[in-house]
This record gives C-alpha cells, structure tokens and sequence, in this order.
C-alpha cells in the first residue's frame, strides 16, 4: 500500500489534491461551528445549489474560467439570503429552501435547453455529487484556493472574538456595540466562497456534510467554543485527506468517500461522548 501511495503522490496533481482538500475542509470546518450553533447549517444546501445554477449559465456562455462568474453571483446570494431570513415575511429556513430548490430546477433547466455537450447527465451528476475534476486541478487553480483559503482562515483569527460573541448571544453583541449585521454578513460571505471552492471536491449535495460532520462531532467530546472550534478543523482536515487517498486507492468517488469517513468519525465521536457521560 505505501508503494502505491508513493507512486501516486510523485503525480502533481494527486498533490495539488490534497492540498486542495485540505484548505476546503479547514475553511468549511472553522465556519460550519458557527452555522451549526446558529441553526443555519443548511445555507450550505442553499448557496452550493445556487453555484450549481450559475455554473450552468457559465457553461451555455462557454466562460473559460467559470469562477469570475459564480464566486461574486454566489457571494451575492448569501447576502440576500441574510437580509431575506431577517424578515418577518420569509424566514431563514423558508429563504433557503426557497433559493435551493428554485437555482437547482433552474439550473438542470439551462443545462438541458442550451448546454451542447454529449453527456448532459454525466455533467450533473458530476456536478451534484462531485467528480473527478478535483484530480485535474490546474496550477492556478491551486493558488487560488490556497490565497482563498489563507484569506478567510486569517479573517476568522482575526474576528473569533466578535464572531463567538454573534454566535452565541446577538443580543448581547449587539448592546456591547458589536455590529452584528456586519459580521453575520462577513459569515454568510465566506460561507460563499467555501461553498464555491467545495464543489469539485464533494459536490453541490455533499458540502453541508463538510460543514456539519465535523463540527457535530466535535461537540459529542469538547463544550468550550474553542475546543470545538480546534478539534473540528483537525478532525476535517483527518477526513479529507483520508477520503482522498482511499478514494484513489479503491477507485471510488471522492466526495462521497470524503462524507462517508466523515460520517464513520461522528459515529466514532458519539460513541465516545456516551462512554465520558456514562
């Protein structure tokens, strides 16, 4: 087995992979703590289906770089998603589902009208659940993920205090001056690009399981903000780069491989909360 590990690690872009695995499932680690104790862990759902949508028109508008258009469109999105389930009208949950279904149908829809390519249902498959592609990473595409990656886990150190404070208590941020709007906007806009930088990993149905796994199974040992926060990006960053070698030494798919590891560590975690509160 380590035969072969060496022998696919001399390939630039199995480690152009993992270093691309790796800065996603940190990123989405740091933010998915705060969603989850927010109870708004499926805006992943909601912004990865919008992706799915605008990747769409990219397609049909044959855009070399399908990241000029959907990093801003999405980014967009999760700002309007923010304001929208802070109405009294349309609920958080309700703007989710709402945006989710709706960019999803929409998106299949373009796709099948005016994509020109032979395999329209290979495309979406590989689009909703993830692919190969993360296997065919170009250089720049690399540099971009590690400045994205750099960028988002330097404004989360450098704001934890206020984003803790917003996470737990808004009320009591917002009497102590803390703008709150700013910095749930500031979350609902990294949680954007992660989203964006996801979905050749898992796919646009897969990338919840990065945010949520591993900050739920954080939570079944640690109850510190802190402790979570650390134990879920260490515990994310183990289940990438584990779903990524076994998915090249089985032959299976990366993102799902990537979940399913995932899926095993909370089981694990779980199993052990019970045994410390026993």
């Amino acid at each position: 087995m380590f035969e072969t590990l060496s022998f696919y690690f001399s390939f630039p872009f199995v480690r152009y992979a993992l270093i691309v695995g790796t800065l996603i499932s940190l990123c989405a680690s740091l933010l998915g703590v705060s969603l989850v104790l927010k109870r708004f862990s499926f805006i992943g759902d909601g912004l990865s289906h919008v992706a799915f949508g605008i990747i769409a028109v990219a397609s049909v508008m044959n855009l070399s770089n399908d990241m000029l258009l959907v990093l801003p469109v999405t980014v967009l999105c999760a700002i309007l998603l923010l304001k929208t389930g802070t109405t009294a009208k349309i609920k958080g949950d309700a703007a989710i589902a709402m945006i989710s279904v709706g960019a999803l149908a929409i998106g299949y829809l373009i796709m099948n009208i005016f994509s020109k390519a032979p395999n329209i249902s290979g495309d979406v498959c590989s689009s909703l659940f993830g692919s190969v592609s993360i296997l065919t990473l170009t250089v720049s595409e690399v540099y971009l993920s590690i400045i994205l990656a750099v960028v988002v886990v330097s404004v989360y150190v450098f704001c934890y205090h206020r984003i803790f404070a917003v996470t737990f208590d808004e009320d009591f941020a917002t009497a102590v001056g803390t703008p709150v709007g700013r910095y749930n906007l500031l979350i609902a806009s990294i949680t954007a690009i992660i989203i964006v930088l996801a979905m050749k990993l898992v796919g646009s149905l897969l990338i919840s399981a990065l945010i949520i796994f591993p900050a739920i199974s954080a939570m079944r040992i640690y109850k510190s903000f802190r402790s979570v926060t650390i134990c879920s990006a260490v515990l994310s960053v183990i289940c990438a780069v584990s779903g990524i070698i076994i998915s090249i030494l089985a032959d299976t798919p990366v993102g799902s491989t990537i979940v399913a590891v995932d899926i095993l560590c909370f089981l694990i975690f779980a199993f052990i909360g019970k045994l410390k509160a026993a």
